[in-house]
């Protein structure tokens, strides 16, 4: 099953940026265009007894979708063996099966579609009001609420100041969407470490103070890995550190 949907998160990464169905037509290669038989289909192996090209035209088949087959059910049974099977696993791996895509389209095309990205704000409102989770309703939306004020204000801010855009609407709405998940008390955590690992990452690959950079991918990152170590366990060792 997570390899199936690891198979179908390839599908968004490779139609959303190009504006196509994810529906129609069915799996075919991106190079020669031809239908991709259901046996040629099949997650991991297919992959592996091809070499990593297409049987048709022998175009290479990037390696991203091997690793996305691979990790997307190493996520989920991360999950699981965190969180057991009950609201906080289907919570949680709702928001990592969004991350994933996330991580990737953005690092590839440096967009984040909004159709990734807003549905995160009603879903974990969602999970919010469901009984016995780990995030009041409350929490939710005032977390949800301040950070898209916040970084909205940041954004108009910078552009006014250097007459560019530095904060894309993509990742203020993932914020959000994150925010609406986790509540106020993993929220700033989540945003200091996404941002330092997105500095860190423009000061030693690129440098060019005129080059944009996906920040999408270092808070997908983040939100994937906060939820395999638990927000709660994490927030109650961080007292001690």
């Amino acid at each position: 099953m997570g390899a199936a949907l690891g198979s179908f998160i390839n599908v968004l990464i490779y139609r959303l940026p190009l504006k196509k169905s994810i529906v129609y037509p069915p799996s075919h290669c991106g190079s020669c265009e031809k239908r991709i038989p259901f046996y040629l289909n099949i997650p991991i192996i297919s992959y592996i007894v091809l070499g990593g090209k297409c049987k048709f035209c022998s175009a290479k088949i990037h390696w991203h979708h091997l690793l996305i087959e691979i990790l997307t059910p190493l996520i989920l049974i991360g999950l699981f063996l965190q969180y057991g099977l009950g609201v906080l696993f289907f919570k949680y791996a709702v928001l990592c099966l969004f991350m994933i895509p996330i991580f990737f389209i953005d690092a590839f095309h440096q967009i984040i579609p909004h159709v990734l990205s807003i549905p995160l704000i009603p879903l974990g409102l969602i999970f919010a009001y469901i009984p016995r989770t780990d995030v009041s309703l409350f929490s939710a939306a005032i977390g949800a609420g301040i950070i898209f004020v916040f970084l909205l204000f940041l954004a108009y801010a910078y552009r006014f100041a250097r007459k560019q855009d530095g904060l894309g609407g993509g990742d203020i709405w993932l914020f959000t969407g994150v925010a609406a998940f986790f509540g106020l008390e993993s929220l700033p955590f989540i945003v200091l470490i996404s941002a330092l690992l997105g500095i860190l990452y423009f000061f030693i690959f690129i440098r060019d103070k005129e080059k944009g950079f996906a920040f999408g991918t270092f808070i997908a990152f983040t939100v994937v890995v906060w939820s395999l170590l638990g927000a709660e366990k994490i927030l109650d060792f961080i007292p001690y550190l």
